[in-house]
């Protein structure tokens, strides 16, 4: 068994591992060179955060608040880009009021809200009227298709998402409600976003890659990373791409999962979850100190 000094020894060490590809380690370098017009963009859930069954359990891995203060002075900043809204991710994620974090913020609803550590204030437009809609029909959806025993129907303000995770066949629920649900969004002018064992409604004309790519364009970044373990971050490593022909090395890193192998294959690097993406944000601010 380990003792106290034996994991504060680990941490400290915390060597920063290799990227597979030549572009993912002209990523990394360009980061290390210039931290100081660098950006650090993370998912939230299965990153941050380990996935669990009920979502409003999820908090921030116990080491991720103290790795993300020990990095972000270091850089230009630290986004956390995810489907929840703002202010629930700061909540979950223990953002708010810890020194050294004055350089992160929080992109919810997948940029549709923004939080900065700064004035702790969440900043956004009115929500799309589908959505209420969508709310107001979905429970006579699950119940006609038979998928109320152990679905779990998420709250997100400006979407809402329905978990199957807890279901007796988690993934034969989850393809039964594909399509009602895809039929459902579509007649509220909605899109759905799939995920690990969920279904997401929301708005179009938001994902993760459109939030970075403008945010990453709006402060003139030299370098970007961004982590993610899920589907709906696809739409970010496409935005590193194109940022890659636009002249900004980028590091696509997968928090791995056995559930999602798309962002596994596309990875520069891959991690062991958010412990493993924890050790990256540590490696990172001990190569910057």
């Amino acid at each position: 068994m380990g003792t106290p000094t034996d994991t504060d020894a680990t941490h400290s060490m915390d060597p920063l591992p290799t990227p597979a590809t030549q572009a993912g380690r002209e990523g990394l370098a360009a980061l290390l060179a210039n931290p100081g017009k660098a950006v650090v963009g993370l998912d939230f859930d299965g990153t941050l955060a380990p996935i669990v069954a009920d979502p409003e359990q999820a908090r921030a891995h116990p080491e991720a608040v103290p790795a993300l203060a020990a990095l972000a002075p270091r850089i230009a900043s630290v986004a956390v880009v995810t489907g929840r809204p703002a202010g629930v991710a700061v909540r979950y994620g223990g953002f708010a009021g810890v020194p050294g974090l004055e350089h992160l913020l929080v992109l919810g609803h997948y940029g549709a809200e923004r939080w900065d550590a700064v004035s702790g204030e969440v900043s956004a437009p009115a929500p799309h009227p589908g959505v209420a809609a969508v709310r107001a029909e979905l429970p006579g959806v699950l119940d006609r298709v038979g998928a109320w025993q152990g679905t779990w129907i998420e709250e997100k303000g400006r979407a809402v998402a329905v978990h199957t995770r807890r279901a007796e066949d988690p993934q034969a629920a989850f393809e039964a409600l594909r399509a009602p649900l895809a039929d459902l969004a579509h007649r509220h002018g909605l899109i759905v976003e799939p995920g690990r064992l969920v279904l997401e409604l929301r708005p179009p004309g938001m994902d993760k890659g459109v939030a970075l790519l403008s945010y990453v364009h709006e402060i003139g970044a030299s370098a970007v990373l961004y982590a993610g373990d899920d589907l709906g971050d696809l739409p970010a490593f496409d935005a590193v791409d194109t940022l890659r022909t636009e002249g900004v090395p980028g590091l696509l890193v997968c928090s791995g999962s056995d559930e999602v192998t798309q962002l596994r294959d596309r990875a520069d690097l891959v991690v062991n979850g958010p412990e493993g993406v924890v050790g990256l944000l540590r490696g990172l601010a001990a190569q910057l100190a």
